[in-house]
């Protein structure tokens, strides 16, 4: 039986864990932080992540900290409709869209860890630094919190320690260096009342201004009767630290969402009533050209950082997870057979959903209306922005991410209007 060790006990290595263990396998994780602790604000886990989280057993607890996704709205600077689609199920699809704080799934996953394999299988503060192999293993060089240093010894190696990984930086030197993509993101939490029934995502605003993203992460939350709601905005601004725990003063995007007036939800005082906001910059990392050394392996962010747009770096890994595990069930004996074949079936794939994160993926419908508008109201969305249009653009990209829509095939529109918002007297 092979002895695999997985860098990194975020969602991602700690699913990979529990892959592992359904194939009869013990890894070990090795995780930097001396606590594992609930931090991030809100993700977006697609039909096909949901579909993995049910595979593992693990459905009803994570409904249980979730909110279903039923609409995903789009709406201009003025807070007119564009577009909107149904989600998951609603369209659908034989799984579940749901909205998660990232912190409660990485928790979920750990706690199901420490139930299934046993905290032994659990080594926290132990930050692995570097790696050397041979024909017969690998071996890590841990730097632990109290000083201590040492070398352990593995069949193999599974990293998933992140967009700054130390693994990745080893593998490919001359590819680890990030740049800065010149757009600045703002992730916050605000207690309200729900808006729309409390299963809505709203997509809001004007690229070349500011975009705003807002969904419930948890309904009723701490029996407070009121919604956890989760929102990101997208500002071109100066640089920050790649760092999800960098605080922002949300006052200073608060007036660039001025024009956008919503029936039924208060932006401007959404943001400024946070509980909590964070800065982070969309760094762009070079897609490889290997996730494979010998025994050892890249997987979700340390394979395939991308921009955290539309919730595909943390259902990628996902999928990574369950593949990686499937070529060491079929490849039991020679664990680079196994990374070489996972590497082969999932890299090419998920670097095309990289170059698309990078150019809004579906979000660029929005800036096709302001292109087309000069970034003023529009009287009817139909003479900007046809349904038909926005349509394909939809069904293109859910395909390109492993979840083409129900129907398309036979010619059926899913995208629709609700014509919520009230029109606007001024004109394009």
């Amino acid at each position: 039986m092979l002895d695999i060790a997985i860098v990194g006990a975020g969602p991602a290595g700690l699913l990979t864990a529990l892959r592992l263990h359904q194939q009869g396998l013990e890894p070990t994780i090795y995780e930097s932080v001396q606590e594992l602790k609930p931090l991030g604000v809100g993700v977006d886990i697609k039909t096909v992540g949901t579909a993995e989280i049910d595979d593992l057993g693990l459905l009803d607890e994570f409904r249980a900290i979730s909110v279903d996704a039923e609409d995903s709205i789009f709406f201009n600077h003025y807070g007119q409709e564009i577009y909107a689609e149904k989600c998951g199920v609603h369209m659908g699809y034989l799984h579940e869209q749901r909205f998660v704080h990232r912190g409660y799934l990485q928790m979920l996953f750990y706690r199901t860890v420490l139930e299934r394999l046993g905290a032994d299988r659990v080594v926290l503060g132990a930050r692995v630094t570097g790696y050397a192999q041979d024909e017969t293993g690998v071996t890590l060089d841990i730097e632990h919190r109290d000083g201590r240093t040492e070398q352990v010894r593995h069949d193999a190696v599974i990293a998933a320690d992140g967009i700054k990984s130390a693994i990745r930086r080893q593998m490919h030197p001359g590819q680890s260096e990030p740049e800065f993509s010149g757009i600045t993101m703002w992730r916050g939490t605000t207690l309200r009342e729900p808006f729309r029934g409390g299963h809505t995502i709203l997509h809001l605003g004007d690229p070349h201004v500011a975009s705003m993203i807002v969904y419930p992460i948890a309904n009723d939350f701490e029996g407070s009767g009121k919604d956890l709601i989760n929102w990101v905005v997208e500002t071109n601004g100066e640089e920050t630290i790649e760092d999800w725990n960098e605080v922002g003063d949300p006052a200073r995007i608060i007036p660039l969402f001025a024009t956008l007036k919503l029936p039924f939800l208060d932006v401007q005082d959404l943001i400024r009533s946070a509980r909590e906001v964070y800065l982070f910059p969309l760094i762009r990392h070079a897609p490889l050209d290997s996730w494979v050394d010998g025994r050892v392996v890249l997987l979700g962010d340390a394979a395939h950082a991308m921009f955290p747009r539309g919730g595909n770096g943390i259902t990628q890994a996902m999928i990574d997870a369950r593949v990686v595990v499937e070529q060491l069930a079929a490849h039991p004996e020679d664990p680079h057979a196994a990374f070489v074949a996972y590497d082969l079936a999932r890299r090419e794939v998920v670097n095309r959903i990289v170059d698309n994160m990078r150019g809004e993926g579906y979000e660029v419908i929005r800036r096709i209306v302001a292109d087309r508008t000069d970034g003023r109201p529009f009287d009817d969305i139909e003479r900007v922005l046809p349904l038909a249009e926005a349509d394909e653009i939809f069904s293109k990209y859910h395909a390109l991410v492993g979840s083409p829509r129900p129907g398309h095939d036979a010619g059926e529109a899913t995208g629709f209007r609700t014509w919520e918002s009230a029109p606007s007297e001024a004109s394009a």
